[in-house]
């Protein structure tokens, strides 16, 4: 082999700096038609865990009423369903296998009883601004 076949298959080898960047830029075009898609879903899927987890806890509150004929008060709280409280001569918990879940945004969750509205309970996520109300990817998540 000679020297000059060497240098040619050395030349033709590996890409130029313009199909390089042509790559980069078709690339950062999907990106960016991508993402803010992916953001979105990703919110939605925030809400509809929030969503299912509220539910959940729904449930457990209406078993824990079965057992003992009431609602946990405000006081006591959603730690019912987990620790047996001192007043509920009745309670046959646990009624959650584990601690109650912070909601997808890390908040907990807002539990009242009696409820607003003639609600024997609330149930709410405040959202992801943490603040009580707001739209849109803020808004409140309840039960009912």
């Amino acid at each position: 082999m000679n020297v000059k076949n060497i240098y040619r298959k050395a030349g033709q080898s590996g890409f130029t700096l313009l199909e390089l960047l042509v790559v980069m830029v078709i690339i950062g075009l999907l990106a960016a038609y991508v993402g803010p898609r992916y953001f979105a879903q990703l919110s939605k899927s925030e809400r509809q865990t929030a969503k299912a987890q509220i539910e959940s806890l729904g449930k457990a509150l209406d078993a824990y009423r079965l057992d003992t004929g009431r609602y946990p008060s405000t006081e006591v709280g959603l730690n019912a369903l987990v620790v047996k409280p001192n007043t509920d001569t009745k309670w046959n918990g646990p009624y959650l296998q584990k601690q109650v879940p912070p909601d997808p945004w890390g908040n907990p969750y807002v539990y009242r009883a009696p409820g607003q509205d003639g609600a024997e309970f609330d149930l709410i996520s405040v959202g992801k601004d943490g603040q009580a109300g707001g739209e849109g990817e803020a808004a409140d998540v309840s039960y009912r």
